[in-house]
């Protein structure tokens, strides 16, 4: 029987099997993953004592018939029901890798968010980025090695982040913060990217777009008018 078909509590429901049914030590033993000799134990009281059976019916890890199949054929190994409903096994998010060409402008981008946006959780961070809380709090303190060289620069200039997860950081740490107004990129620095809603919306200074202008036709033909087919264009006079 696999590891994976080990019954729950199996010292218990060995304890239960000896005390309810007339199923052989081996038989017991095999299917709760237990030695015969430790199951010969728990019969005569010299094991899990004070344990109370678990009955495994109950639980739906085995059917009476099954139990009566082992008891009419010795040689006949249990096995255990398969459960009614599978329950998925929850993935651990691995974190967020960093190719090894930009491990190197990391702490830069460390630099930039604690500067810029510093009410980003350490978490969010490190999703951002793909650091550990060590090299955020050495950053901070100012004890990293490099801390004399670094500078703030914006991951998704390096390449580290796109700016649609970090609009989506930014937008739940400030939330949870109370920031209602999006913090403006400083002067300072120029290549800081427009967010997503920023670089949409049009300026307030900026003209109509050319497809909303109108147009004169004949205006715009005027000059075609005295032109026909087959004829060159008059050039025009010499200026004197």
């Amino acid at each position: 029987m696999p590891a994976d078909d080990t019954p729950l509590m199996p010292k218990a429901t060995a304890v239960w099997l000896v005390d309810n049914t007339s199923l052989s030590f081996e038989q017991i033993a095999a299917f709760c993953r237990l030695h015969p000799l430790e199951v010969g134990a728990i019969a005569d009281g010299d094991a899990a004592q004070g344990i109370k059976g678990a009955d495994p019916i109950q639980t739906g890890q085995l059917t009476r018939s099954e139990i009566e199949k082992a008891e009419a054929d010795k040689d006949y190994r249990l096995k255990l029901s398969k459960p009614k409903t599978i329950v998925p096994e929850l993935k651990r998010k691995a974190p967020r890798y960093t190719p090894v060409s930009k491990r190197q402008d990391r702490p830069n981008a460390i630099l930039w968010l604690l500067r810029q946006h510093p009410e980003l959780k350490e978490s969010a961070i490190i999703r951002l980025v793909g650091t550990t809380k060590t090299t955020i709090h050495a950053i901070r303190d100012r004890t990293h090695w490099n801390s004399a060289n670094l500078q703030p620069l914006d991951p998704v200039t390096l390449g580290l982040s796109s700016q649609m997860d970090l609009d989506r950081e930014v937008e739940a740490a400030a939330r949870e913060s109370g920031i209602t107004q999006p913090q403006m990129a400083p002067a300072d620095q120029p290549d800081a990217l427009m967010s997503v809603e920023e670089s949409l919306q049009p300026a307030e200074d900026e003209p109509m777009g050319r497809g909303n202008e109108r147009y004169d036709p004949d205006a715009v033909f005027k000059g075609l008018k005295a032109w026909t087919k087959g004829q060159p264009k008059e050039e025009d006079e010499d200026e004197d």
